[in-house]
């Protein structure tokens, strides 16, 4: 069946419209068929039996020497050369597969546009959940046959597991051999016998949601707040509102009114956080709120689990998904409102194939099927700040907690003045308000954004580096795996014993700090205290993860140790002391115009998890900077100062909000050809005001995956329709021979 869908490749090969392969058909009605691959135009099909499928129907039809899926489409798109009608192709059948509504294609058109991605993959993002397209398979287990007599041998175990049978349940033999203490082949034995019998599992149902299944009374800031989005989703409009409350202020209760009030209108929500298979707590008070659980929708669920909230989605049973960014791209069959958690994460740009802001196309998303769209943060982004201020965005402001508790006091350890001792990461300031935390039976989190336990590796006898074959990277030891890791690639080797280059044994070094190595110093010093390490490379799975999470939430722990990921939302009742390893570490992005942004969001989201229940919060951020203007904010506690700041020199500067940028990237695996066709492409870029072309540059990582990259930078007004130039500029281009990839990122996030 994934032949069905093809390969991305493929669009190389492609004929023209009209002209894949396939059985020659009699003339009938035209129906244009859109393919997901890398194809910005839709193919006719003759419909043999007369009737024109529904526009948004899955059809199979013949598209080169393959059969394929395709979507049906409202209209013809792009450019198709003349084929005559004897030469015409027909549907091979439709599937029996819920359609794309009509907002969908609507939404795929715009994205596309916007992206400048071919069509097809932007429509491939929404048939994701590939097994809705296979034949569905029933499950079978087994289940008692009650009234049967006991079999000839009734052993211990044989007993066991028609105990466990008796309460009716259909179960695997697997989950029943598993619960009985015993093998499959026993519960075959009890099948042979007439004492179980195989029967079909039926279909796991989606929780029923209860909009008023609990009552929550909020603080006057909280109940304004709610007033207004509960008004936002009745006037049954498009709306952007945003939650600008301060961590801990009960954000999440608030927007749950609104998602209730969308339950109550018929309608389904969608609510979108950064870290969806994180979340523990989320969908713990989810489920006290609503008396149920949303269906969820992230990259950790099986094949079958996706294609069943997929068609769930597509059929109008699921009524609010709790998802990751792709969620976003679902067939809803009556959205009603998209809830943005935490708006300003990075998580939500995608930088593959096509690169969208999930945060900005949720907001075409509400406009196109006019519903109100909430995006909420402690920490909003710059770009949703100036939208509120112009009045683009209603700003519902929350500034307290909802529990009544204090903001954490946050002071800075000047690195350069108190250092600490030697072969060691932590000042002595932060591991004395360590040791007073653990006195007092409360928890410490560190944070470092360094996997790992090392960054770069080096001989000390000659000095070599230890790199990526693949990449412009140093190799970064994780010493608990005993390997050394790409973060890029994913290239990875064991430590070796001996220098590569000298051949020196046991001259290897570790510089520089990771997650690991903290966690090695801190057991050194705190040896009875218990750790917990949140890092995404060092937890096997979503399960496991999850459960690390409720240990620290019940107080168990004593030390967390994390990366950016103890930053999503989490609430930790014990935890009372933050202390940031490295503060300085995401401003040394020079070329990364939001690197200051982003650098005081994750501090100050990180700092925000201490005090947020009975415990007085306190936060110690280390850092060799801390005259700059991003601790001094976090120190302060003046956002908006820092905000204005921040504003002043966007707007200076003519970049975004008040600009656009768009990176154009082009690779290979030959470095001279790389380069010749960025300066091809530069030196045919077409003459326009208010339009600058910056480079090319080779990028500041240059080889990637065995790819020589380099970078252009197109800089315009906001006024300017910067995609019709880029379209302009596309078309003039030769077509270039040889395994090149260009690839072009509007709205760029990531600049290395």
């Amino acid at each position: 069946m994934n032949d069905l869908f093809g390969k991305d490749d493929d669009a190389r090969e492609a004929p023209a419209r009209s002209r894949p392969a396939g059985k020659v058909v009699p003339q009938g009605p035209l129906v244009p068929v859109l393919l997901p691959v890398a194809l910005d135009q839709t193919y006719d099909y003759v419909s043999i039996d007369g009737e024109v499928p529904e526009p948004g129907s899955f059809v199979v039809v013949p598209f080169g020497p393959q059969m394929r899926i395709g979507v049906v489409w409202d209209r013809a798109v792009g450019e198709g050369k003349p084929v005559d009608p004897k030469k015409l192709k027909a549907i091979d059948g439709v599937m029996e597969v819920p359609g794309l509504p009509a907002v969908s294609l609507q939404f795929a058109e715009w994205i596309a546009r916007y992206t400048l991605s071919p069509l097809g993959m932007v429509v491939r993002m929404m048939m994701s959940a590939q097994a809705v397209f296979e034949p569905q398979k029933p499950r079978f287990g087994v289940v008692a046959v009650f009234g049967a007599p006991h079999p000839p041998r009734l052993t211990p175990a044989r007993a066991r597991a028609l105990e466990i049978a008796a309460d009716g349940l259909i179960r695997t033999k697997a989950a029943l051999a598993e619960q009985s203490g015993c093998s499959t082949g026993v519960i075959d034995g009890l099948v042979a016998a007439g004492c179980l019998a195989e029967a079909a599992i039926p279909e796991k149902r989606f929780q029923r949601l209860d909009p008023k299944h609990t009552t929550v009374t909020f603080g006057d800031a909280q109940q304004m707040a709610v007033d207004a989005l509960r008004a936002a989703v009745d006037g049954g409009t498009f709306s952007v509102s945003l939650l600008d409350g301060v961590t801990g202020s009960g954000k999440t209760e608030v927007y749950f009114e609104a998602v209730a009030r969308a339950l109550a209108a018929g309608k389904q929500a969608l609510v979108m956080l950064p870290e969806i298979a994180l979340t523990s707590q989320f969908m713990d008070r989810f489920q006290r709120r609503f008396g149920g659980m949303p269906a969820e929708w992230h990259s950790a669920l099986s094949a079958n689990e996706r294609a069943r909230v997929w068609r769930g989605v597509a059929t109008g049973e699921v009524r609010v998904v709790a998802g990751a960014r792709s969620a976003l791209f679902l067939p809803y069959a009556d959205l009603g409102l998209i809830v943005v958690d935490e708006e300003h994460d990075q998580g939500y740009k995608q930088d593959d194939r096509v690169h969208y802001q999930a945060r900005d196309m949720s907001v075409v998303r509400g406009s196109i099927g006019k519903f109100p769209v909430v995006l909420a943060s402690a920490t909003p982004s710059i770009e949703s700040h100036v939208n509120a201020r112009s009045g683009k965005y209603r700003h519902l402001i929350i500034p307290g907690r909802y529990s009544g508790a204090e903001l954490p006091e946050v002071a800075a350890i000047d690195l350069r003045r108190e250092q600490p001792d030697k072969g060691r990461w932590l000042a002595p300031r932060l591991v004395e308000a360590m040791g007073e935390t653990l006195g007092k039976g409360q928890q410490t989190l560190l944070f470092l954004n360094r996997r790992g336990y090392a960054p770069l590796t080096l001989c000390r006898s000659c000095g070599h580096r230890i790199e990526c074959p693949q990449c412009n990277a140093w190799l970064v030891e994780h010493r608990f795996r005993n390997r050394l890791n790409c973060h890029h690639c994913g290239f990875s080797l064991p430590i070796p014993k001996a220098c590569p280059k000298c051949k020196t044994e046991d001259a290897l070094v570790a510089c520089g700090p990771g997650v690991e190595r903290i966690a090695e110093e801190v057991r050194e010093r705190f040896p009875a205290a218990s750790l917990a390490l949140l890092s995404s490379d060092l937890v096997p799975g979503l399960e496991e993860m999850r459960e690390m999470i409720r240990t620290i939430e019940r107080g168990e722990t004593d030390i967390i140790i994390g990366t950016q990921m103890v930053a999503k939302g989490h609430h930790f009742p014990d935890l009372s002391l933050v202390g940031i390893v490295d503060g300085d570490l995401g401003l040394a992005q020079g070329a990364d115009p939001r690197a200051g942004e982003r650098t005081f969001q994750l501090l100050h989201q990180v700092t925000g998890r201490a005090g947020r229940a009975a415990a007085i919060g306190r936060g110690l951020v280390q850092t060799y900077m801390p005259e700059h203007p991003v601790m001094q904010a976090i120190i302060t506690g003046d956002r908006d100062a820092y905000i204005e700041e921040e504003i002043r020199l966007r707007q200076a500067g003519a970049l975004p909000p008040y600009g656009r940028l768009v990176a154009i990237i082009v690779s290979a695996r030959d470095k001279e050809l790389a380069e010749k066709v960025a300066r091809t492409i530069a030196d045919r870029r077409p003459l326009a005001e208010r339009i600058v072309v910056l480079g090319p540059a080779e990028a500041p990582i240059a080889l990637v995956r065995g790819r020589y990259r380099w970078r252009l930078l197109v800089r315009s007004q906001r006024d300017v329709d910067v995609q019709a130039y880029l379209r302009d500029w596309f078309a003039d281009l030769p077509e270039f021979k040889g395994d090149v990839r260009i690839s072009v990122d509007v709205d760029p996030y990531n600049f290395l």
